[in-house]
């Protein structure tokens, strides 16, 4: 018993502090109204801050890139969208596709074509993509390639190509 009434003492000893109105409004049980137990107003006023202008939300510009895998429907190209993931459990990076399906007004790509997709307004149920052109992943090394006039990367002749022409 000595112990619950030591735990028990410090909180006989706290008392609310109340004005004599207050005393005079008590409940039968001896609590007071919640009214008068309202959180303390402020001191000093805030501050008035300035009008807020309503701006649209900055919300950055979703674009992914990917390779066009079908081109059959009218003015719907289907783009493959590949990624890197780490694996749940293993942690090594995985490569995850998805198929996207983008607006292609003039049907100008074909299967195979890197385009990059932007996000636009919904122009069917599933189509809020528009696709838009990009110069290939392989561009400058087909170039290179195709070069067949004898001339290295820096546009220099090769020795090979120039003891056979001497």
């Amino acid at each position: 018993m000595s112990l619950t009434s030591s735990l028990l003492h410090p909180l006989h000893s706290l008392k609310l502090s109340t004005t004599a109105a207050a005393s005079a409004t008590t409940f039968l049980h001896g609590t007071t109204p919640l009214s008068l137990l309202a959180k303390p107003t402020s001191v000093s006023p805030p501050a008035s801050r300035s009008p807020v202008t309503s701006l649209p939300p900055i919300r950055a510009m979703r674009s992914l890139q990917g390779r066009v895998v079908c081109s059959t429907n009218d003015k719907t190209v289907a783009v493959e969208v590949t990624r890197l993931a780490p694996h749940p459990k293993y942690k090594r990076r995985v490569r995850k596709k998805k198929k996207y399906q983008a607006h292609d007004p003039d049907n100008r790509f074909k299967v195979g074509d890197f385009v990059q997709l932007e996000k636009s307004r919904p122009i069917s149920k599933t189509k809020t993509f528009l696709a838009v052109p990009i110069a290939a992943r392989n561009a400058r090394a087909s170039k290179s390639k195709s070069g067949g006039d004898g001339e290295g990367e820096l546009g220099l002749p090769l020795e090979s190509q120039g003891q056979q022409q001497a």
